[in-house]
């Protein structure tokens, strides 16, 4: 199975940057970077010092039971899109990450989730991939439960 890492969109956070409402209808917080946050967009991390915005995400169009929504953090000046798709992203940092499917209906599948090791999470998603009832899959930190990034068949 052939994968691809998937950011935020362009348009949304370039939305964001310039003040759009986050899930929870407020503007996202603008503060200084302590270094080390993942930019939810370039998929690398906010270096110390850099400019950043902090907001409620929502991965999902409509709310529903299983819409997971959390904080994550974006650069925010200007930062190039993910480019290298099929490249576990470089902000994948810790040792593991919890990897679940999702149904067309943006639902979780229930026994998809696993707390999953850094270098096993293109396996594990591929074998998820495989599977004809899982449309994407999630890559959400293993301490905090936040979104990470997307999975997708390529």
């Amino acid at each position: 199975m052939t994968i691809q890492f998937s950011a935020i969109s362009t348009q949304e956070v370039e939305a964001y940057r310039a003040g759009a409402s986050d899930a929870y209808g407020h503007a996202p917080e603008r503060q200084i970077s302590q270094g080390g946050m993942p930019c939810r967009h370039c998929l690398g991390m906010i270096s110390e010092g850099e400019p950043m915005l902090l907001l409620a995400y929502r991965p999902f169009s409509q709310l529903q039971p299983y819409a997971e929504t959390g904080p994550i953090f974006l650069h925010a000046e200007e930062c190039p899109r993910y480019a290298a798709p099929e490249v576990l992203p470089p902000m994948l940092v810790s040792p593991d990450y919890i990897v679940r499917g999702y149904g067309q209906d943006d639902r979780i599948v229930y026994g998809t989730g696993a707390v999953t090791a850094t270098v096993d999470i293109a396996s594990r998603a591929g074998e998820l991939l495989a599977r004809d009832e899982i449309a994407y899959v999630h890559v959400r930190s293993a301490r905090n439960n936040c979104y990470q990034c997307r999975v997708d068949r390529a």
